[in-house]
């Protein structure tokens, strides 16, 4: 414990990454079990950290145009830049419309075009890919994945992209092929995709773009057309991810796939996101049952509104976080970087939060308490990280902790209750004194 650094972000306080001053660390021997502790032990490690990151859809895109072009670069550095920034190193972006869109939208739209000769990504080209671009200047290699919400209305036999329906068997080797035509596009824009989801929520009927699969469908689909597919198309490093909802889910829905070995061998693991029952506990059940395949949380916002300036919104985000990679979670990407001041443009009014919204009529952005509470995960944990033993000896303070390649070690406390609690951070013989403030975030690095 030669070098500590401590920052905090809390309400009461108006702190934002505050600096705080940090006392020489005592002998853990001295300390007293009525005071709130958090153990770390760097010897005991578990997953592998790949990033934070948002996602770029077009209505976050659309909303980061209304500004002035300095502001449009101030706020991607906000998010990507890694010494001022969140450093963000993951993105997702949709393929084809989803309700974030501002309307219903293919990159191929003309009925029986089975061999995609009209496949364009022309509405990409106005928002989303320049936003992208831009956030490139700061991270080159943004961990990228991509997914659909819908196939093209023609694919499916709804005959429409909302409200479910399914995809058409006679049209499962296109769709395979769209998402392999998707990727090489993106590619001639200098725009590489780490990864993808089959899906994106494939049990949801909502009014929006959407499209159903059975766990079996999700699995025969995989096995005998996208991942054959991917691999024929020299993109078998693409990560395939399947499911992409609800967290709860997670083990009862990738049961049926992964034991699959001919389907299972294409995938890399399960996307979750957030919505309904936490139920960590789930994310855990199915790392134990499939260690080698790996849980990333690529969707959550809190629903219903802007919600402009409410604690709460931060708060939930850490506690999901912490959560989250304490149940071997390898990285978490938000759902929309920027939105207006409705929490929108949205297609069928399903207005959300984001961690940055713009007044589009003043032209100014505001960083919201979600924005800095991500901050305290992503600007402090380096990819390849190792996420290491982390325990609290309080309820009320939510921890992990992880060692960085470069040794260093940090630890995130969350505080989401009205009690102010005086606390150390005590690895091997050492222990450094901090105070965990009423809802209030807590970073803590150590560099030997």
């Amino acid at each position: 414990m030669k070098n500590i650094s401590i920052v905090r972000t809390s309400d009461a306080r108006l702190e934002r990454f505050a600096a705080l001053k940090v006392n020489a660390p005592v002998p853990a021997e001295t300390l007293g079990h009525s005071i709130a502790t958090i153990n770390i032990d760097a010897q005991m490690q578990y997953q592998t950290f790949e990033g934070i990151g948002g996602a770029f859809t077009e209505a976050a895109a659309s909303v980061w145009q209304t500004l002035a072009p300095e502001k449009q670069q101030q706020l991607i550095a906000a998010y990507f830049d890694p010494e001022n920034g969140n450093n963000y190193v993951m993105g997702r972006t949709h393929m084809n419309s989803c309700d974030f869109a501002l309307g219903n939208y293919a990159c191929c739209e003309t009925p029986g075009d089975v061999e995609l000769k009209s496949f364009s990504l022309k509405r990409e080209k106005q928002a989303i890919i320049p936003m992208i671009q831009a956030a490139q200047k700061y991270r080159a290699d943004i961990k990228l994945m991509i997914t659909p919400w819908s196939p093209p209305a023609w694919m499916k036999d709804s005959g429409k992209m909302n409200q479910g329906g399914k995809l058409l068997p006679e049209y499962r080797q296109v769709w395979a092929n769209y998402y392999c035509r998707f990727i090489q596009e993106l590619a001639k824009e200098n725009i590489t995709v780490w990864g993808l989801s089959v899906q994106n929520e494939p049990e949801a009927k909502p009014a929006w773009d959407s499209c159903n699969y059975s766990p079996a469908e999700e699995r025969d689909f995989v096995r005998d057309y996208l991942g054959p597919t991917l691999w024929k198309n020299n993109l078998q490093k693409v990560k395939v991810m399947v499911w992409d909802h609800n967290r709860y889910r997670i083990y009862d829905r990738v049961s049926e796939i992964y034991n699959d070995p001919e389907a299972s061998k294409y995938i890399w693991g399960a996307a979750y996101h957030w919505y309904c029952e936490e139920r960590f506990d789930v994310l855990q059940r199915t790392h134990e049952k499939w260690p080698d395949k790996k849980l990333l949380f690529s969707e959550g916002c809190h629903e219903g509104g802007a919600y402009h300036g409410e604690w709460v919104v931060g708060e939930r985000y850490a506690h999901n976080m912490i959560n989250d990679f304490n149940s071997y979670c390898v990285g978490w990407i938000d759902w929309n970087m920027v939105l207006n001041e409705q929490g929108g443009p949205n297609h069928v009014g399903n207005f959300c939060s984001a961690p940055i919204l713009v007044d589009t009529e003043n032209g100014n952005y505001m960083k919201q308490s979600s924005y800095y509470y991500i901050g305290h995960f992503s600007r402090y944990i380096q990819p390849g990280a190792k996420r290491i033993l982390c325990a609290s000896t309080r309820d009320r303070l939510e921890a992990t902790a992880f060692v960085n390649p470069d040794g260093s070690r940090i630890c995130v406390i969350l505080n989401r209750s009205d009690i102010e609690y005086p606390c150390y951070l005590k690895e091997n013989d050492r222990a450094v004194k901090f105070t965990a403030l009423p809802h209030s975030i807590v970073t803590v690095k150590i560099e030997d």
